[in-house]
């Protein structure tokens, strides 16, 4: 979902990358007897970028969903609801929304492997630290400053690939960027989940801590140097006129609320599945319940056809499949069978992703200034979305189970149609006044 060949939206869930700040906006004005030097495919330095990129990926959402397969032991252990335990999972995603504007402008002004380096290790150390805590109110706290500190890779990952790679070799590497983040979310998930479901919920958090902790190091050692980073100031008053113009168009507005409320959906869904699977009517070994994040997977197929889908009904008429999909697998997840279960869960998952990546997509097409800033929202209110679609959910479930949570989501789809309908009313009231129209 890229808006043109230097230029990249957001793809998947964990592709949290925007072009940074004053930059994306300036045009390559490479004087013709200049050399271009940037990065081609095929050289040793290509090679290494990409993999650097790919482990920071990885190590950065590793760490961001750490919690959210060992929801359920937490609970047990602890003592603790499931809207307390979410906690754990939300805090993250909160701080990672809270920081992505100031992170985003720290690269403009220090540089892109400094606020990266910084921000995956930083991260990571702070990983170590989580299986040592003592009680719940510790492990949110830094839960939350693991968040903010992980913001510093997608408010900068992008900027990087787009300055310092010749664009004939960028898409190649923006996808294999992707592809790290997805892993590392899968993988996050995975992995604190299976260790936990046999050695407990710290070894759990320690695992994913070591995993991250190697990337980040891979990453530090792998990354080239940047060589067409042009430091700027931090200019505060026009970052604040940016944002305020964003968020008076109204085109921009629905993207971001359907971004919230299409994650809102997901982090209902994701933080209590786990809570399901291992209660009655399924009683599912807490190992096999981990292993449901496989279903991630599907996010990456749908992801890729969302584009050719939008291409074929339009933006709002892939919206319309995707929120009917969602729909319709939260209906279905609802029969106690666990073929009904796992087959929602595919169709939530699905309609989902392919709903995020055409909003997400929308917003770098939408936005003709500033679309670094207009990104940065996008995400803003997409992990708030998730947090507050996981805490809220996971109260609703510890409420009345799993009806409680599906009502959360479908509540939450409601309002995605209702916001679509809308666009689509506003788009036929502009036809009829021989006014543009985006499809």
């Amino acid at each position: 979902m890229q808006p043109s060949s230097t230029k990249a939206s957001v793809t998947a869930p964990d592709a949290l990358a925007q072009p940074s700040s004053p930059q994306d906006n300036r045009p390559d004005d490479r004087p013709d007897d200049r050399p271009d030097d940037r990065l081609r495919a095929g050289s040793r330095a290509f090679r290494r970028a990409n993999l650097a990129l790919f482990a920071a990926g990885i190590a950065t959402f590793v760490l961001l969903y750490s919690t959210q397969g060992l929801l359920p032991i937490l609970s047990d252990d602890l003592g603790l609801t499931p809207g307390q335990a979410s906690w754990t999972a939300s805090a993250a995603t909160l701080g990672l929304a809270l920081a992505l504007l100031p992170a985003s402008a720290l690269s403009d002004r220090y540089g892109r492997t400094a606020v990266m380096t910084a921000s995956t290790l930083a991260a990571a150390t702070l990983a170590l630290a989580l299986p040592l805590a003592p009680d719940l109110t510790t492990l949110v706290v830094l839960r939350a400053l693991q968040g903010a500190a992980l913001a510093g890779l997608p408010a900068t990952a992008m900027a990087y690939l787009a300055e310092e790679i010749h664009p004939s070799a960028l898409a190649g590497a923006m996808g294999l960027y992707v592809a790290g983040n997805s892993i590392g979310g899968m993988g996050g998930r995975l992995v604190s989940g299976w260790v936990a479901a046999g050695l407990g919920w710290r070894w759990g958090l320690a695992a994913s801590a070591a995993l991250a902790l190697l990337a980040a190091l891979a990453f530090r050692l792998l990354i080239p140097a940047a060589r067409h980073f042009t430091p700027a100031p931090v200019d505060a008053r026009a970052l604040a006129r940016t944002v305020g113009r964003h968020l008076r168009n109204p085109l921009l507005l629905r993207l971001y609320a359907l971004g919230l409320l299409f994650m809102a959906v997901f982090g209902a869904v994701y933080n209590t599945i786990g809570y399901r699977l291992v209660s009655a009517p399924f009683h599912l070994p807490e190992s096999v319940a981990a292993s449901i994040f496989v279903v991630y997977l599907v996010g990456t197929g749908t992801s890729a056809a969302a584009g050719r889908l939008a291409g074929r009904l339009g933006r709002r008429g892939a919206l319309y499949v995707a929120i009917g999909s969602t729909t319709a697998g939260l209906l279905l997840s609802l029969a106690d069978s666990l073929l009904c279960a796992l087959l929602g869960l595919v169709l939530i998952t699905a309609g989902f992703f392919a709903g995020h990546a055409t909003a997400s997509a929308a917003v770098g097409r939408t936005a003709t200034e500033g679309r670094a800033q207009a990104s940065a929202l996008y995400l803003i209110a997409y992990y708030l979305g998730n947090s507050l679609g996981g805490t809220i959910g996971a109260d609703a479930y510890h409420a009345t189970g799993w009806p409680g949570a599906a009502t959360i989501g479908l509540t939450a789809t409601a309002l995605a149609a209702a916001v679509t309908l809308y666009a689509t009313h506003q788009a036929h009231a502009a036809h009829r006044s021989g006014l543009p129209t985006t499809r």
